[in-house]
């Protein structure tokens, strides 16, 4: 009832200030039409702002440089544009009493490129969109011969204030948005929601997707009710190139070798894209990258810190992992852009990306998990003998590959009209990450018990513990006392997510004596379905006739021995040739391959309504967004019943696996009220202040139905369960900012930011026992709602191209960002004790650094990114918590352009070689989890511009 009559209410309100404002305006009649572009007639100049001065009328230019003003009173007007790095102009223009006065603005200077090529064109872009923007957003784009500033949307978005980036394998994957979990994120292309490959998480890996195709990204920390209300940290926007982006035809070509460090291999990379107009209405657009990378990286794992009966910290189990890695990228794009008359524009835009991921790792191990203690040394020395207790080793290869791939495929346009602006758009996309022969692992497993062998663990480094083998060398060292044990082959993993949408808004604008006021109002609807199917395959190979000797490999590990090693190929083909002699284990077998299947659907019904005020000082963007969410979720209750265990009141003679099918529906509605408003008190000065409501939905394999217990012969059962009622993170935000525009190019900018978030969600272990959707279990991992977290922080901007300088000194350019973050919660502990932890996945310092020189045909540049440590798994007391290590990287590039449609390039990649480490706090001191090393990168090549 309260909120039915809130909404007439609303809408009363809102018809009546309509009528009001429309009935005190001027009677209006004519149009004035244009487009801004550089003086090079190269490119468009997208998000120059244009101002009719005597009526403090103002709006932006599009994307293909175009701007319009409706009902504009006969008359003589004067136009006045701006934009970053170029003087102001001023246009005089007659409007008629009836039909479109054109206007065709040029801003620059003729000499190549000012505006459009290099460094200070990528800076200028990017703050003419900041500036011009209805919310607190930040801002990446190319130049006009397609440089970008890194290899792909991940490594390129490192450089934004507030941004860190998440690595795997040394490279940037995940987008961390004011040091907050990925997962807080939405990322779509040409508007367009793209969907995660990968099967438990939305957050979207975004090195899939190479730089080389894309026109910008813009990364949106506030948000209109027209946008999507699923995101806390940002909603990230990348757009493909568009025909009407260029005021000319081009093509682009680029060719390069990648050299790792490690690997001692070049790599090749290779793409081309283009944009043509076939008239003046009908254009095509895309193109086509290829990437393959070879890379090594030097790994160290470890799990199990515990005391000793002796009162030694010493870890259970203790890896060394070789990875040897290729990966391939390919992507495509292809737009077409069509005016079928001056008042409609339509497109169809389509990408697709695939991102091959070939791994090998060879890996040695030592399980101590039988000593109550140490045999031997004490401190960061101890000495294990299997005199004591038994010594188990293993010696195993893995042979994975993965093919993730992202496709979309946007239909829309807009029509204008009169004082109405109605845009459409319908899409699809689907994501998905397939796995299916591979081996993860094969292993060769020899167990030493009173043999005389012992080994020395040197924990002296924190980051990479030493082993070293006491005696019993000779049996340690000899592959031929490795037989081949058993295979875990992964017949298929298959994670799919795919999602259809339509969208509808329309807009109508009251013009008035001092500025335009817009009612807009719109709807849409979102379909989407993620699924995921597992079939592993447990083998063993009784015969123990294979041994590593039969498989001999040759080590590329630089941390340690762990010779003997297995080669890439020699365990798959004795497994393919005597797959008869292997034994499947069907328990292990059913159970691995049932516990982890779920589909869930999950529905988006919106609709918004917003008001906008315009005027040559103060822009007001409010109004309120309602989404109602719908899931429908399968999956099941996976039980696997060890022999000597009690089941159903009977004692079972065999282990068994009962497989139960689960299902779930639920609905919610979230009212999502914004408002944003942009003052420029005098010019160039932008102050900001926005609040909003949003949320972000639990990932979708967290909400699945997956229900798995391990019940042991002692009738203690272990669990890992999903969680169905998981409530949606649901947020507060503020934010307010400061920015100030130079008459040169560049900026200054400051942003205070508060997130008032509830229901944020955690693993949970649960060391007590109890019951979970009727299920008892005596240890449990649970996805679970906290009680709520406030997050408060401050962003710091600068950038400046010092054109002002004098020779040679007017070529240099800096960029500096700084943010800082207190992201804290409460959880519960396993002993339902309350206790505040640092947000998953949060930094509290993150700041880049770039400095560049530009100069008639030179461009170099040194970019440096450091992020503080985060927690980034919780355990069941604080000293279980996972944490990473910060991180700086520097890396740095040059461009010499020979001529003006050939640039030669190079850059370095990760110069000082830092490493990645993660580690719990142990008794005081931080202990190694994992160990990454991967040296650096680097790059070179040619652009070529016909």
């Amino acid at each position: 009832m309260t909120k039915n009559f809130a909404a007439r209410s609303g809408a009363r309100f809102a018809t009546a200030l309509l009528l009001s404002t429309a009935l005190a305006g001027p009677a209006l009649a004519g149009t004035i039409v244009g487009t801004v572009r550089d003086a090079t007639d190269t490119r468009a100049l997208q998000s120059a702002q244009v101002r009719i001065v005597e009526l403090d009328r103002v709006t932006e230019a599009g994307r293909d440089g175009s701007f319009r003003f409706a009902d504009v009173p006969a008359g003589d007007y004067t136009l006045e544009t701006r934009y970053v790095g170029a003087d102001s102009v001023t246009t005089t223009i007659s409007v008629p009493d009836t039909g479109a006065a054109n206007a065709d603005i040029v801003l620059g200077t003729s000499d190549y490129g000012i505006l459009v090529i290099g460094q200070r064109a990528n800076q200028a872009s990017a703050l003419s969109r900041q500036r011009e923007a209805d919310g607190v957003s930040s801002v990446l784009t190319r130049d006009a011969i397609g440089q970008f500033p890194d290899q792909n949307v991940a490594e390129s978005l490192r450089r934004l204030p507030g941004i860190n980036i998440l690595n795997d394998q040394g490279e940037g994957r995940f987008v961390s948005v004011r040091g907050l979990d990925p997962n807080l994120n939405s990322s779509s292309i040409n508007g367009t929601r793209i969907p995660s490959p990968e099967s438990d998480v939305r957050a979207v890996a975004l090195d899939v997707i190479s730089s080389d195709l894309i026109e910008s990204i813009e990364v949106r920390k506030s948000l209109t009710p027209d946008m999507d209300g699923d995101t806390i940290g940002a909603s990230i926007e990348i757009n493909t190139v568009s025909s009407f982006d260029s005021r000319s035809n081009f093509v682009t070509a680029r060719v390069e070798g990648s050299y790792n460090e490690l690997r001692d291999d070049i790599t090749p990379k290779a793409s081309i894209d283009f944009s043509t107009a076939l008239s003046d209405n009908f254009g095509i657009s895309g193109g086509l990258s290829y990437y393959l990378r070879r890379f090594e990286t030097d790994n160290v794992e470890a799990d199990g810190w515990t005391t000793g009966d002796d009162g030694t910290d010493f870890v259970e189990e203790i890896e060394y992992r070789d990875y040897d890695v290729e990966r391939e990228r390919i992507s495509a794009s292809l737009s077409f852009d069509f005016r079928p008359s001056d008042t409609t524009t339509l497109y169809a835009r389509g990408i697709f990306s695939q991102f091959d991921d070939q791994e090998y790792r060879r890996r040695l191990s030592f399980d101590f998990g039988d000593f109550d203690q140490v045999s031997g040394g004490a401190g960061n020395n101890v000495l294990f003998s299997d005199a004591d207790e038994e010594i188990g080793t293993e010696r195993d290869l893995k042979d994975r590959f993965e093919r993730q791939r992202i496709a979309s495929i946007s239909l829309g346009g807009e029509t204008e009209t009169g004082p109405w602006t109605i845009d459409y758009a319908g899409s699809w996309s689907r994501s998905s990450e397939r796995e299916n022969g591979s081996i993860d692992p094969a292993t060769f497993e020899r167990d030493f018990d009173d043999e005389g062998f012992a080994v020395g663990i040197d924990y002296s480094n924190p980051m990479i513990p030493g082993y070293s083998v006491m005696s019993g060398g000779n049996l340690f060292f000899d592959p031929t006392e490795y037989a081949l044990d058993d295979i875990e082959y992964t017949a298929l993993s298959d994670s799919v997510d795919e999602e259809w949408m339509a969208r509808l808004n329309v807009a109508h604008v009251f013009p008035t004596s001092s500025g335009d006021f817009t009612v807009q109002a719109g709807a849409q609807a979102r379909w989407r379905e993620k699924s995921y199917d597992a079939n592993v395959e447990f083998y063993e190979d009784d015969t123990g006739t294979f041994t590593l000797a039969d498989a001999a490999g040759f080590p590329t590990y630089r941390i340690a021995d762990i010779g003997p090693v297995a080669s890439f190929s020699g365990p798959r083909r004795y497994f393919d040739a005597n797959f008869g002699d292997f034994e499947l284990q069907d328990i292990d077998t059913q159970f691995d391959s049932s516990v982890s299947d779920y589909v869930n659907q999950e529905d988006i019904y919106a609709g918004y309504l917003l008001g906008r005020w315009d005027s040559d000082t103060l822009r007001v963007i409010g109004g309120v967004r309602v989404e109602h969410t719908e899931n429908d979720i399968s999956a099941s209750t996976t039980e696997l019943i060890e022999e000597g265990a009690t089941f159903g009141g009977v004692v079972l003679d065999d282990d068994i696996v009962v497989v139960t099918p689960n299902n779930f529906t639920r609905s919610y509605t979230d009212w999502l009220p914004s408002l944003n408003v942009r003052w420029e008190p005098i010019d160039n000065l932008v102050v900001r202040a926005a609040g909003y409501r949003s949320l972000v939905r639990p990932n979708l394999g967290d909400l699945a139905p997956i229900f798995a217990v391990e019940q042991n012969d002692d009738d203690e059962r272990e669990g890992e369960f999903g969680n169905p009622d998981l409530l949606p993170y649901e947020a507060w935000n503020f934010d307010a900012s400061v920015e100030y525009y130079f008459s040169s190019n560049g900026a200054i900018s400051a942003n205070l930011f508060y997130k008032d978030i509830n229901n944020f969600i955690v693993d949970f272990n649960d060391g007590d026992g109890g019951i979970y959707n009727g299920i008892a279990y005596d240890e449990a991992v649970i996805p679970i709602n906290g009680e709520g977290a406030d997050i408060f922080g401050i962003e710091f901007s600068f950038a400046q191209a010092f054109t002002f300088l004098p020779d040679p000194f007017d070529g240099l350019l800096f960029n500096f960002n700084y943010t800082y973050t207190d992201a804290e919660g409460t959880v519960l502990d396993e002993d339902n004790v309350p206790r505040s932890i640092p947000l998953p996945s949060s930094s509290e310092n993150t700041f880049n650094i770039v400095l560049g020189y530009e100069k008639g045909p030179f461009s170099v540049r040194l970019a440096g990114t450091y992020r503080d440590g985060y927690l980034d798994e919780l355990g069941g007391a604080p000293e279980e918590d996972r944490y990473v290590q910060d991180h700086f990287q520097l890396d740095a590039s040059a461009r010499f352009n020979a001529t003006e449609r050939l640039q030669f390039f190079w850059e370095w990649i990760n110069i000082t070689d830092e490493p990645y480490f993660a580690y719990q706090n142990y008794n005081g001191q931080r202990r190694i989890l994992q160990y990454e090393e991967y040296s650096w990168t680097m790059k070179f090549g040619a652009r070529m511009r016909f």
